[in-house]
Order: structure tokens, then sequence, then C-alpha cells
């Protein structure tokens, strides 16, 4: 009998092991490129659009969607992180085999929060018949665990009268849920307040902003004042984001006020993340430059993630970074300041230029009358050796040195993306780390979109640039 206590010693420590071995590391801070396309940890597309996150335990997890090559619905997808960067993938939690009602549906806009009361995750969403838009309805699916099968509990329109479109779910701190819901063909917003066990509509608490036409809401909590921010209804395309706050869910709310530029920086509002830590709580915008918007479908969609500032209690700002540093353990997150410069060739007077504005990779960079576009607008970021990668403002893809052309590209460690610039007088010449040469407007032209190559450096005017404001 002497030896038990050994034994349960033993045990307990292989017990604590176990534990210690399944439990996350503390996230390290984490460097986030802006209006990009992102990358789960097993390198595929992550699609999570329109989607929201739910802090669980250790873990932040990412709901969205996920369409087919049609932009049809396929599935609200589940992923995870602890540093908001490196997402992996949980599962496909709900499908077009769910629910005999999503065969044909669309399913857009997912969140999902915790109910305490009944230990089940619930997911909220909008619901179309997949054809158009004349159902606008709510509908509700739920799980025993955050990133299981999602049972379909079916869909309705709120109260049962009223229509609901975009929409989000808010959890108060005295568990209180809560609906936000555009209504009545998006020209209302309606509030409203869940049931207990937060799966249907107990009330309509409020509707602030009649015939406001807002959208795509978020309501968070930040020291006892509500925020709701939105955007315009412009279909896939950004507009000017807007907010306003009240002392209750239920109002009285404030008139709307403009946040960020008139583009919401070419993105519509999904969700706004409080990141809780060690040093305090920040708030996080997490927003969908729909690839409808420039040529593509939902699944070619970036995102655009950008830290909130609070210039007083009830006052919000949103400002551009390219980049963003997340210290999930902290509960900060800042912004990389950037200067963005036109690169003008000293021969012709025109700017290097993306064409047409275009976000597609592969599009070759030119030279075009400078005109002030967010596509002849370059960061010159400081990488390797004393080079530069030059991040476009508009695409947020890199200037890269190919055979016969200069594209952009998704930014990467590719020295075909790295640049020197050397002072000469009032001009710089910029030379490929890769190749040697320099860039070049081909055939020293004059005209507009005339090619930008990489050529043998040789001092000529159509290789020194000067870089504006």
């Amino acid at each position: 009998m002497r030896r038990l206590p050994a034994l349960l010693l033993a045990l307990c420590c292989a017990l604590a092991a176990a534990l210690a071995a399944a439990a996350p590391a503390e996230a390290a801070p984490q460097t986030i490129a802006n209006g990009t396309q992102f990358k789960d940890t097993s390198g595929n597309p992550l699609h999570a659009h329109g989607g929201g996150v739910l802090k669980a335990g250790a873990y932040y997890y990412w709901f969205g969607e996920h369409r087919n090559a049609d932009n049809t619905f396929r599935s609200v997808d589940a992923y995870r992180s602890t540093d908001l960067k490196n997402w992996e993938f949980r599962n496909h939690v709900l499908t077009q085999s769910s629910a005999a009602e999503l065969a044909t549906a669309n399913i857009e806009r997912p969140k999902v929060v915790y109910n305490a009361a009944t230990g089940q995750f619930v997911m909220w969403m909008h619901k179309e018949n997949g054809s158009d838009y004349s159902e606008a309805r709510a509908a509700v699916a739920v799980s025993d665990t955050v990133d299981g099968t999602y049972t379909w509990r079916g869909s309705f329109r709120p109260l049962g009268q009223y229509m609901s479109r975009d929409l989000t779910v808010f959890t108060d701190t005295d568990g209180t849920g809560y609906l936000v819901s555009a209504a009545r063909d998006n020209y209302d917003l309606h509030i409203y307040r869940l049931t207990a066990d937060y799966t249907g509509v107990a009330s309509l608490v409020a509707n602030p902003w009649p015939g406001g036409h807002r959208e795509a809401p978020a309501l968070f909590k930040r020291g006892g004042v509500y925020f709701m921010l939105t955007s315009g209804a412009t279909g896939w395309n950004p507009n000017q984001q807007q907010y306003a706050t009240a002392p209750s869910p239920s109002g009285p709310w404030t008139a709307m006020a403009n946040v960020g530029d008139s583009t919401a920086y070419g993105s519509q509002t999904a969700y706004v993340l409080p990141v809780q830590g060690t040093s305090g709580t920040s708030y996080l915008y997490l927003g969908d430059r729909w690839g409808n918007s420039f040529g593509g479908t939902v699944n070619d969609s970036r995102y655009v993630w950008l830290p909130l500032a609070f210039p007083t209690s009830t006052t919000l700002s949103m400002t551009w970074y390219p980049e963003i540093t997340v210290d999930t353990a902290a509960g900060t997150v800042t912004g990389t300041a950037a200067t963005y410069r036109t690169l003008i060739a000293r021969h012709s007077g025109k700017c290097a230029d993306v064409p047409g504005r275009s976000l597609w990779q592969g599009v070759a960079v030119s030279q075009y009358s400078c005109n002030g576009g967010t596509n002849q607008a370059w960061w010159f970021k400081p990488v390797a050796d004393g080079t530069y990668q030059l991040v476009g403002r508009g695409s947020s893809l890199c200037l890269t040195e190919q055979a016969s052309a200069v594209t952009q590209e998704d930014c990467g460690t590719a020295t075909a993306q790295q640049w020197s610039v050397t002072a000469s007088g009032s001009y710089v010449t910029v030379e490929s780390r890769a190749s040697g040469e320099c860039l070049d407007v081909s055939g020293a032209s004059t005209a507009d979109s005339a090619a930008i190559i990489t050529y043998t450096c040789n001092g000529g005017t159509n290789q020194q640039w000067t870089r504006g404001s």
C-alpha cells in the first residue's frame, strides 16, 4: 500500500503533462497585412466572408461564408486561432446538405454566440431562396460544440412580419442577447431582444434610424457605451461607414456620424472584435473587401482589419494602415504608419500606374498621367539588406519583376519583390535585387500606358524617377 501515493503522484504528473501539451501556448504578437486574401495554416484561401468571431476558451473562432464557384452558398466554415493571424480550418459547420431548406438557399453573414444557460452555441444568419432577395429571412442553427456540426432550426421573419437581411448578434454583459437586422428593404435597422435561449426573437426594442438605408451592422459595447457601426446600402461596392452611440440597446441612439474615409478603405463592416488581454481591451474592425466589387466573386474577397480609436467615450475614429500588429495576450492592436509616394518618370512626367485600378495579381504596371489615384501610390516598405518592397495603396500587392514585365503580386519573400533605391541629384534609380536591372519605361516612350519593365541600368532618363508625395 505504500506504493499507492507514488503511483497517484505519477498519474497526476502524467495528467498535468497531458493537459499542458493540449493547451495552446501563449500567443506571440503577429503582424497582419491589410487588403489581402488570408490563408489558413494549410495554405488554403480562408473563407470566412461576412463573418464574426467568438472567443471560446483559449481560442478565437471565426465563422463566415464559403461559396461555390458559381457564387452560390456552399457552407459556413469555422477556423480557430490564438493570435488572430494563424487560422486553423476546423469544419464546414453548416452546409447545403444540413437541411432540405439549404439545398438551394443563399446564406450570408453568419454570427455565433454562446448561451451560458443552455450550454449551446447559436448561429444566426441571413437566408434567401438562392435566386433573388425576396425572402428576407433570419435563420438559426445550434450546436453543443463551438466548431461541431450545427443543427438547422429553420428560417423566419422576426416577429412573423419584418424583413431581415444583413444582421448581427450581440450578447450584453448581463447575458441578454440582441439581434440587429436590416428591415424594410434595408431602409430600417431594427434592434431586437432575443429569447432566453437565443434561438428566437422576443421583442423589437428599437428602430432608431427609420429610412436611413443602412446595412452591415456591427454592435459592440465599450465602457458602458453601445456603438453601432454600419455601412450604406450600395450592394457589393464600398461606401461611407457611419456609427451611432447609446446608453442602452433600446436607446436613445444618436444620429449617424461618418467614420473612416468615403469607402471605409475599400471595405464593408463585418464585425467589431474586442481583443482583451493583460494591458486592457482593444477593438478591431473586421471588414470585407468584396470580390464582386472588383470583377470577382465572394470567394475572391479580401479582408481589411483596422484598430478602432476612441477620441472620447462616445466618439469613434478609424485610420488606414497597410499592416496591423495584434498582441492577443496583451489585448493591443496597433497600426503600421506608412507614407505613400508616386513614382514619376523623369523623361515623361508620368506616374507608375496599375491599369484600371485593378486589384488582381498578374496585372502589368505601366506609366500614365499622374492623377492622385491609389493605383499610383506606393509604400516603400523596408525589407532585407536595405532594400524595399513597393506595396500598392490600392491593391496591397507588391511590385514584382518578371521576365518581360513588372507586375503586381501577393507580397512575399522573393528577391524579385525587393528593390534598392539609389539617389542621384533630384532623382532615384530603382534596381531589382533579383536581376540587378533597373526599373525602366520601355523604349523611353512618353505615351500613356507604355510598359514599365526592368532593363540593364544605363542612366537613361527613362530609368530616373522622382518620388512624389
